[in-house]
């Protein structure tokens, strides 16, 4: 009952904690709105543990919360679907996500959603909502404990590090893929935004239609593959690439979000 996970947390305690919240959390995807999903039939394949998912970003914690539902149904036999929520009364324990600290820091919640299985990292290029002039160095704890939760299973991470559309890859990503070699498993989510709040904590609006595509294992050259290379493959894998730009209806962009794309490039 007191075993740990490799970064001290009680596995028992977070079997319980991925229970209620997923109990809890349910209906926000299948309910009051509507997840659409492609691809499980990749997550039954993977191995236990070495994977990391790469995907865009939307909100701070519905993201991650709609990944464990996926993942979890998935393994338990569903099929692109999150029906009957008892898949998650006995969850994948070793499944760990990216997140700044500053998130995880902002209130009792994210506290608690901490002890999930969240990895926190300190942010290089921005701190306290602004960002910096001068990048911080990085802090050699935050890639070894990445590598620590490959070790032990999948990772979740997020490598813009923003819930802005189209923003830059951050290299740290594309670092730690040609440094550690996992699988690499793209995901593209939409409808989240549009559903939740920036934290992903409130719902804005029902009956949204979410989507989440899980796509083919990402093709790397661990060896000759530059990090500009990768960086490259995952704007497209994520389809964050600056070119998807040009065929995206402006109708269907919002106006904030317009505007951000407009000053980027």
């Amino acid at each position: 009952m007191l075993k740990k996970d490799p970064f001290g947390n009680i596995i028992y305690l977070k079997k319980w904690l991925i229970r209620i919240f997923g109990f809890l959390t349910h209906r926000r995807y299948k309910g009051f709105n509507s997840l659409q999903i492609e691809g499980s039939e990749i997550i039954r394949e993977l191995p236990e543990n070495g994977v990391l998912f790469i995907s865009n970003h939307q909100t701070y914690f519905a993201d991650v919360v709609a990944m464990f539902h996926v993942f979890n149904a998935s393994l338990k036999g569903r099929r692109n679907n999150i029906k009957n929520i008892f898949y998650i009364w006995n969850p994948k324990l070793n499944i760990y996500f990216v997140a700044a600290k500053e998130t995880m820091k902002a209130g009792l919640l994210p506290r608690i959603l901490s002890l999930v299985g969240a990895i926190t990292v300190e942010r290089t290029w921005r701190d306290k909502g602004k960002d910096l002039e001068e990048k911080k160095q990085i802090n050699p704890n935050d890639t070894e404990n990445i590598k620590k939760a490959l070790d032990d299973g999948w990772v979740i991470t997020f490598p813009q590090g923003t819930t802005k559309s189209f923003s830059p890859i951050r290299k740290g990503t594309a670092h730690i893929i040609k440094q550690h070699k996992p699988i690499v498993v793209p995901i593209v989510i939409d409808g989240f935004r549009r559903s939740f709040d920036k934290k992903g904590i409130f719902m804005k609006k029902k009956g949204i239609l979410q989507s989440f595509v899980i796509k083919e294992l990402l093709k790397i050259d661990y060896e000759d593959d530059s990090v500009e290379d990768i960086i490259e493959k995952i704007e497209y894998a994520i389809e964050q690439h600056p070119s998807y730009l040009k065929v995206i209806p402006q109708e269907l962009l919002d106006q904030d979000e317009l505007l951000n794309k407009e000053r980027e490039y």
